[in-house]
């Protein structure tokens, strides 16, 4: 049996997506499974040593990677053709496929979905869903899908999709509800959250060589470390506005890491405003991941509020992993508010409201002893149910189990 994992980010770029597949496949292979990554080539500034070409094949660590070109761009409409690029090279790889394989399929994007229909049909594979943001229902309440028509139809082909597969993995009970309503069967959704390696993200000191190297130390550090996307971009808008209203503290330095669709758009506001107190930093390594959380005072985790219900960020398990106090901007019924208030791993305020916002600031500012306590709720949650081994232990179970029969809710 192979596994095939798709995905369309993987490392050497940075993020969230790149890091759990890799070390996905790499955990997988470590336990003697025969594992296949088909991905695409690395974007910029990640290209090093990929620019010119259109394939590459690599067999690393045990495990063998697949690359194709596809195009790079921040516009909605670039994306959906390299999302589409990206599912057509997926085809052509399925005469690879052998009855008895596993296709995982790391969604989104949801078009992806329909390799898995052809190799379940074509080729007789086991084929598993990972869902990671629910599409359409993202694009329609982020507004990029809007004409009633393309909403019915992009529906339509959600509920195919999950009519032709064997599991979908879902990451919160939010989600598992979102796919009961929509008529899938209970059978098939099975509940696994992302995973964090708690050995490497590892609570930190604060005075550390990333802090030395951006001049953190000496200021309360607001930090949010991720891609700058849809999901949470009004939210980051709003988070710029309560850094205004704090500018008086001269303390205070609130820092944006990542790159992503919005973050022209992000900075641009940011200018606009005149804000002495936010750094824009690019992705950095892997490796100074956790000095780079170790960092900040307190990490921001923002889900813009009709979106809250339809993600649940994995970097939220990261800076609980790390150690500190995480400020949540989400709306009361998500499962980002649930989680922070059941660990008591941080404090959480209105998305939408500069002024609670810059309220709840002050504060976490003034209250370093709870800063403390709550990191260490964080950490303890997370090694006790998000840790890398408790979680691939649970899908490496999943995979030596038979097909599970598609039962009515």
């Amino acid at each position: 049996m192979k596994i095939l994992v798709h995905t369309m980010y993987f490392l050497p770029e940075f993020g969230s997506a790149p890091i759990l597949m890799n070390e996905l496949a790499s955990d997988l292979a470590a336990r003697g499974r025969s594992v296949e990554v088909i991905t695409t080539l690395p974007r910029p500034p990640h290209n090093a040593g990929y620019q010119g070409r259109f394939y590459v094949r690599e067999d690393v660590r045990g495990f063998r990677v697949k690359r194709i070109l596809t195009n790079f761009t921040v516009h909605p409409i670039g994306r959906l053709i390299a999302w589409t690029i990206y599912t057509v090279w997926t085809w052509f790889n399925l005469a690879t496929v052998r009855r008895g394989d596993v296709v995982f399929l790391r969604l989104p994007p949801l078009q992806l979905g329909v390799t898995g229909v052809l190799a379940r049909r074509l080729r007789g594979a086991r084929v598993i869903l990972n869902v990671q943001d629910i599409h359409p229902d993202l694009s329609i309440e982020s507004g990029l899908l809007r004409n009633p028509f393309l909403i019915r139809l992009a529906q339509i082909f959600e509920k195919w999709i999950y009519k032709h597969t064997d599991e979908i993995l879902v990451i919160s009970e939010g989600f598992k509800k979102n796919l009961l309503a929509k008529g899938v069967p209970a059978g098939k959704i099975v509940i696994m959250p992302n995973w964090v390696d708690t050995g490497v993200l590892s609570p930190r000191p604060r005075d550390n060589p990333v802090a030395r190297r951006f001049g953190l130390n000496g200021r309360f550090v607001l930090m949010y470390s991720g891609t700058i996307s849809l999901s949470s971009s009004a939210t980051l808008e709003r988070i710029l506005e309560a850094a205004g209203l704090l500018r008086s503290d001269p303390e205070i330095r609130v820092v944006l890491v990542g790159e992503g669709l919005k973050k022209p758009d992000l900075t641009a506001k940011a200018a606009a405003l005149h804000l002495p107190n936010v750094d824009f930093i690019p992705f950095q390594p892997y490796e100074d991941l956790p000095d780079l959380l170790g960092a900040a005072d307190v990490l921001l985790v923002p889900l813009d509020k009709e979106k809250s219900l339809l993600s649940v960020p994995s970097k939220l398990y990261n800076f609980m992993s790390a150690g500190r106090p995480i400020l949540g901007l989400a709306h009361p019924a998500s499962e980002v508010f649930s989680l922070i208030g059941e660990t008591q791993c941080g404090v959480c305020a209105p998305p939408d409201d500069p002024q609670r916002i810059a309220a709840a600031i002050r504060d976490l500012k003034a209250d370093a002893v709870g800063r403390e306590r709550m990191g260490r709720n964080g950490r303890s949650y997370a090694e006790a149910h998000f840790s890398r081994e408790a979680v691939l232990d649970a899908f490496d179970r999943l995979l030596s189990e038979p097909r599970r029969p598609a039962r009515r809710p």
